[in-house]
């Protein structure tokens, strides 16, 4: 894993979108998985400027978002269909046929997921998973206690996710319980992964993540078993880490040697 502090919010903004153009540039057909909510929001508009003003090209990008509420028509304000197309999808030329998101009210659920499997199968996989991670140390929905293995399929959300995801709910409006989730064993599968963190409140499950034990009860530390990964966070996220100074080091080496940093695979 590469691990790459930067001083602040806006920084981790530039460098994500940045290191997600390359690949696009590198592999126009690139498959990647996409996440929702405050995280990725300024990589979104970074990517979008780069779109307008450099000609960057979605034209054969294929998009599976990480997850999506259950129960939440994709035309509610709240869901992830109506987040992805204002914050992204709406402002670049992903094909609508190449933009997949989970279904939150299929009837038939179980079927939905695998459907949703099978799609990313078809597609050859994830080349590029963009996640964020909750504060309880989850990636995607995957809450504490899922397998490592898994597949996409429904969870329960924490008390402490549903805390943060009824602020994106208006005052009275309950917030969704459930959420179908790409699991943590398709994850593991992509070609490269990049994990982003920003804010004193994900400290601790970023330090969890990074320099714990793999557990499923931080399912980001599965990230550990992959060779591919660049942790990419602002100082506030990093504070925790005992070993920044080496990874300062590490970043510091990275970029003297390859004049595009980060954007080679990383171990």
């Amino acid at each position: 894993m590469l691990v790459v502090p930067v001083p602040d919010a806006a920084a981790l903004d530039r460098e994500a979108a940045r290191i997600v153009a390359h690949r696009v540039r590198e592999k126009p057909t690139i498959t990647l998985g996409l996440p929702s909510g405050s995280t990725p929001l300024g990589m979104y508009r970074g990517l979008i400027r780069l779109h307008r003003e450099e000609g960057l090209d979605f034209a054969r990008v294929t998009a599976f978002n990480l997850d999506e509420y259950l129960g939440l028509a994709p035309t509610h304000p709240r869901t992830v269909h109506r987040f992805m197309r204002e914050a992204f999808f709406d402002h670049v030329n992903v094909p609508v046929s190449q933009i997949h998101v989970p279904d939150g009210t299929a009837a038939d659920l179980e079927a939905s997921c695998a459907d949703y499997e099978r799609r990313i199968a078809e597609a050859g996989g994830i080349d590029l998973p963009v996640l964020g991670i909750g504060r309880c140390g989850h990636i995607g929905v995957n809450e504490p206690a899922s397998s490592l293995a898994s597949r996409t399929r429904v969870k329960t959300l924490t008390a402490a996710t549903m805390e943060d995801t009824r602020r994106q709910f208006g005052a009275g409006e309950p917030g969704p319980e459930c959420a179908i989730t790409m699991g943590i064993g398709t994850i593991l599968e992509a070609r490269h992964i990049l994990l982003l963190g920003a804010g004193g409140a994900k400290r601790e499950a970023v330090a969890r993540a990074i320099e714990g034990p793999v557990t499923a009860t931080v399912t980001a530390s599965a990230l550990q078993l992959h060779p591919h990964v660049t942790a990419l966070l602002d100082r506030e996220a990093a504070a925790g880490l005992r070993h920044l100074d080496h990874y300062e080091r590490v970043m510091h080496t990275t970029a003297t040697v390859t004049p595009d940093r980060f954007a080679r695979p990383t171990g």
